[in-house]
């Protein structure tokens, strides 16, 4: 059964965070606040906590995960991008945008999509996300926490624990947080091309 964290959305317990990545390094499944919507994450290392998101969302090979990161610095480490693409992530970040790009040789195969070789990445804008991944050290593996059969997600953390608590480690309740996913960028191509419209304005790449 999932445990339950009431984590203050402006000045995230401190001790509460490092029970929350203590869960995530053992393996564990954690939803939690983002500033777009609640999503599930866990150890970008454990192929077994992938599944089982997988099996929760009931996703195919071919869906592009993200690697939520604390900042830009952690970038470089997991995909590769040129000056032009830099400089519109730089510009948006943080903020509700996942940026799909081309993944380096050091991401792990199960990470990306199959055949194009890409994976999504974010910054959050968000305390209590970006006080788990500054305690993580590594960016957090991620997805919306959109159920089957719905076309948005989650967005009460006690409907969250009623409707996932078998199959969670944790429920972060953070307050609502907004029922939008992200807006969704491929930058892979010569011009950045809108893959889903969110709560991010997607004005500045529409040509």
């Amino acid at each position: 059964m999932a445990q339950f964290f009431s984590i203050h959305p402006d000045n995230p317990q401190s001790r509460l965070i490092s029970q929350a990545v203590d869960i995530i390094k053992r393996g564990g499944l954690v939803a939690y606040p983002t500033d777009s919507a609640y999503a599930l994450g866990c150890h970008i290392g454990d192929k077994m906590a992938l599944d089982r998101i997988r099996a929760i969302r009931q996703l195919d090979k071919h869906h592009n995960f993200t690697l939520m990161c604390r900042d830009l610095s952690e970038l470089a480490n997991y995909a590769r991008v040129d000056n032009t693409a830099f400089r519109l992530i730089k510009s948006h970040t943080p903020g509700p945008y996942t940026f799909i790009l081309n993944a380096t040789s050091e991401v792990p195969r199960r990470l990306m999509h199959p055949k194009r070789k890409t994976l999504g990445m974010r910054v959050p804008q968000n305390h209590i996300a970006l006080a788990l991944l500054e305690e993580l050290g590594e960016p957090l593996m991620s997805s919306s926490l959109i159920l089957p059969g719905d076309s948005t997600p989650l967005t009460d953390p006690y409907d969250i624990r009623e409707t996932l608590e078998h199959q969670l480690e944790l429920v972060i309740d953070g307050g609502y947080c907004g029922m939008e996913p992200t807006s969704v960028i491929d930058l892979t191509g010569e011009e950045p091309v809108i893959v889903r419209e969110g709560c991010g304005d997607i004005r500045d790449f529409v040509n």
